[in-house]
């Protein structure tokens, strides 16, 4: 029997929610931005803490992606959490977000193919294949095209999912209530799960069962290490970011989520259809994953707020993730609860890297203020 979702009120969107090991004071979710400002050394800095702390209305924020080692690297001044000086860094971010009474998670990543020589002496970046990627990454010359990849080794792939494990567990020494794994857009763990990008003949090549191994084994480690409570995963079954495709995307995913709920996540974070809003350009049946999970389930990609109200309300989703919406405007919560005019963004060019203009100087309403007590979950 499929499963049945409980409706909820209207104003549902903006009630707590306890999601893992998570009391969120509402339902509304900052999408993981990168914005390529990490420092020297890919630390966080001053800026970041403002940048998170302004957001920390939103129930849950999901910090931007984060490497998980150095081969891990995709893109410029993108920051780590791997290194004691990273740690450092991201702990003013933690401080400042939870003294503003807010919760929040780090998205950590691979970009395996999603990667140019550059970030790696000159040597390739590492992928589930030797196929290169038709798409761009962003370094010290802009934007380019990515490297050929070379294959990852079968005695390699452990060292790729201790590098998941202990990236989680500095992630709590950092002071994140939990962690996100990027599971989306092409990066290493999707594009493991792809036939278009996985052509390897081992035991992570071949079968559904086989190319989806690493996601899962990597969930698995992570869990084990701080609680699948304060896990998340993030996955986009039909985005073709990255140049991730597969060529039976349905089965593929209903397989990723049986693997994954045994295991007690906090949240499955899910983009719905392609990016930029395309949310129906491929026939998906996303209610079909959605009853294969028992825990939170996060919808992304074009949302508006009618359409956020309406998702959580119905209980097609639980929490709903803001991307852009939440970069032009810090106090969207109160926005919302207002249903008051947004910012617009500004220019493109203040989107990645940069400074404090287009990061941290959004302008907020003369009167912002959330209905009810804010909550967070213990650190």
């Amino acid at each position: 029997m499929p499963r049945t979702f409980q409706t909820r009120s209207p104003e549902a969107l903006f009630e707590r929610a306890s999601v893992g090991a998570f009391e969120l004071g509402n339902r509304i979710v900052m999408a993981p931005l990168t914005r390529n400002r990490a420092g020297p050394g890919l630390v966080p800095g001053p800026l970041a803490a403002e940048y998170y702390r302004q957001r920390a209305s939103a129930g849950l924020i999901i910090a931007e992606a984060t490497q998980v080692s150095a081969q891990a690297q995709g893109y410029a001044d993108t920051p780590g959490c791997y290194t004691d000086a990273q740690i450092r860094g991201w702990r003013q971010v933690t401080d400042a977000v939870h003294a503003a009474g807010g919760t929040i998670v780090v998205q950590l990543w691979h970009c395996g193919r999603m990667s140019h020589t550059s970030f790696h002496d000159g040597k390739s970046p590492v992928g589930p294949s030797a196929i290169r990627a038709h798409a761009k990454t962003f370094t010290s010359a802009g934007f380019v095209d990515c490297s050929i990849p070379r294959a990852l080794e079968l005695d390699e792939i452990p060292e790729i999912i201790a590098d998941f494990r202990s990236a989680s567990v500095m992630a709590r020494e950092a002071g994140f209530d939990g962690v996100e794994l990027h599971g989306a857009h092409g990066y290493l763990l999707d594009a493991f799960l792809r036939d278009g990008s996985n052509h390897r003949k081992d035991a992570y090549g071949g079968s559904i069962a086989n190319r989806a191994r690493l996601l899962i084994e990597v969930a698995q480690a992570c869990a084990g290490a701080i609680g699948a409570e304060r896990l998340g995963v993030r996955i986009s079954p039909v985005s073709t970011a990255g140049d991730s495709h597969d060529s039976n995307p349905q089965p593929l995913f209903e397989h990723v989520v049986d693997g994954l709920n045994p295991l007690g996540l906090a949240y499955i974070h899910v983009v719905e259809g392609d990016t930029g809003g395309a949310r129906d350009n491929l026939p998906f049946d996303y209610a079909a994953l959605r009853g294969r999970f028992d825990g939170a389930w996060m919808v992304n990609n074009g949302y508006d707020r009618a359409m956020a109200i309406d998702a959580v309300s119905s209980g097609r989703a639980d929490l709903v993730s803001f991307g852009r919406a939440l970069l032009a405007n810090p106090d969207l919560v109160a926005r919302f609860q207002q249903n008051a005019a947004l910012n617009p963004m500004m220019e493109a060019s203040t989107i990645y890297g940069g400074g404090a203009h287009g990061y941290v100087d959004y302008s907020a309403l003369p009167v912002a203020e959330l209905a009810g007590p804010r909550l967070r979950a213990h650190v």
